[in-house]
């Protein structure tokens, strides 16, 4: 069916259906197989600065840097593909290549080795979540669109915390053994074994992806002045951006300083507990394991319900609203359980930071793509994880560790250096949030007031 005073083609979604929560679904444990890859490392942290001799910042560059600078890139040419061509294609090489890397993390004998293999993870997963978006927005209504993404999201936080339960189980099965010989690679460390176990199984993942999903019929598409579909570039994702730059100035400066709290959470709380609390890399990873799977993933079902629900209030600036408000809401909590000497009390306080701290990734895609016309969603999302990635996982982690190692001189200090991160990382998100709200709504109007 085609709009004819907006230029808009639009088909019957297909909500109804069990297809589309299948696809969903397929997507979240996609998803939760790229968390457990790329948050394994942070639990190991210990063994890995240990056998490579590595400092706090070369860790960050680990798990910060070489990730996100090859995810962020590769995000654009990969997003420009997922809008033209067949995104379940493009999903399905992109989680077999990046099982494949983090396997060959495991294998990584040196710095420089494990960097690259760092960045074939990030290259690799850079493919699942602007060609999942842009599916997702093709398979539900604006009104149910949060509800979708934000079960998806939580393949963020159930990943994480298997990461954490699993790399906690590994390195407690293992804790006595210095090399384990495995069939075909010889002796390996007990880290070097747990980054095979997580990362090989995700292969499964990428053939299923492929062998069950099809491409949905593109919802929204722009239509030129003859009636046909009109064909898009990069420069044309740039130009929509441009053209709403209040808008996306706080959307994504906001949610990338969001990110950067988030971040500095994942990235940072296991060496915290094990050096201010002496507990053991096992005892974290269960205790945040739980911690992830249980309050990141109510977070992120939670701002999708509120998104929608605001939605429906006739709000069409809820999803920007909702990331101010878990902004707000994540200020004093994780500022603060790093300072307190109880560690009942600290883990009371993460609980509620993790928990709003998880808003940012429903609330950031569903306002994208509510924005976005289909030709470019997949696009407009890969520049914001460009940005966010860049500022949030790149900077941020690696800005934790410089203050740790050239400010306080102190390992035992990180957890000083992640309230000022993270608790400056807040206010700015929830400032900048709450201003796009009005500039959000404005956009809206002015891209479809005629519908």
């Amino acid at each position: 069916m085609s709009d004819d005073k907006s230029g808009v083609i639009s088909h019957a979604y297909q909500t109804s259906g069990k297809y589309a929560w299948y696809v969903v679904m397929l997507c979240m444990i996609a998803y939760i197989f790229s968390f457990i890859d790329r948050q394994i490392l942070a639990l190991m942290i210990e063994p890995i600065k240990a056998d490579l001799n590595l400092s706090d910042t070369q860790f960050s560059l680990l798990h910060g840097l070489a990730f996100s600078l090859f995810y962020a890139f590769m995000g654009l040419p990969l997003a420009y593909i997922a809008d033209r061509f067949s995104r379940p294609k493009l999903i399905s090489a992109g989680i077999i290549f990046w099982s494949l890397a983090t396997a060959a993390c495991g294998l990584s004998k040196n710095f420089v080795q494990l960097f690259l293999c760092r960045i074939g993870v990030g290259a690799g997963e850079a493919a699942l979540s602007p060609a999942a978006y842009s599916i997702f927005s093709d398979l539900f209504s604006k009104e149910k669109l949060g509800k979708a993404v934000g079960v998806y999201s939580t393949g963020a936080f159930l990943g994480g915390g298997i990461a954490f339960l699993v790399g906690g189980y590994v390195i407690s099965l293992l804790k006595n053994t210095a090399l384990i010989d495995v069939p075909l690679f010889g002796l390996m460390k007990a880290w070097q074994v747990a980054f095979l176990i997580v990362g090989l199984p995700g292969i499964l993942i990428g053939i299923l992806f492929i062998l069950t999903v099809r491409d949905p019929k593109r919802q929204g598409q722009r239509l030129d002045a003859n009636g046909q579909v009109q064909k898009v570039n990069l420069s044309d994702s740039f130009k929509f951006v441009a053209k709403h730059r209040g808008t996306f100035s706080c959307h994504y400066l906001g949610f990338s300083f969001y990110a950067m709290a988030l971040f500095c959470l994942t990235s940072w709380s296991p060496a915290f507990y094990i050096r201010k609390f002496g507990l053991s890399p096992t005892e974290v990873g269960y205790m945040l394991g739980t911690v992830l799977l249980v309050a990141n993933t109510l977070g992120a079902l939670t701002a999708g319900w509120l998104t929608d629900w605001f939605m429906q209030k006739g709000r069409k600036d809820a999803s920007i609203l909702v990331g101010a408000i878990g902004a707000a809401c994540m200020i004093i909590p994780i500022a603060t359980f790093t300072l307190v000497d109880q560690l009942w009390l600290s883990v009371c306080l993460l609980v509620p930071a993790m928990f709003f701290a998880s808003f940012p990734i429903p609330t950031s895609t569903a306002a994208m793509q509510h924005l976005a016309p289909n030709q470019l969603r997949a696009q407009i999302s890969s520049i914001f994880l460009l940005i966010s990635n860049l500022i949030g996982l790149g900077i941020g982690t690696t800005l934790v560790a410089l203050i740790t190692d050239k400010v306080f001189g102190s390992p035992k200090a990180v957890g000083y250096s992640v309230t000022i991160v993270a608790s400056i990382s807040a206010v700015l998100a929830a400032l900048l949030l709450r201003a796009g709200c009005k500039k959000f709504r404005e956009s809206m109007k002015r891209e479809y007031s005629t519908e």
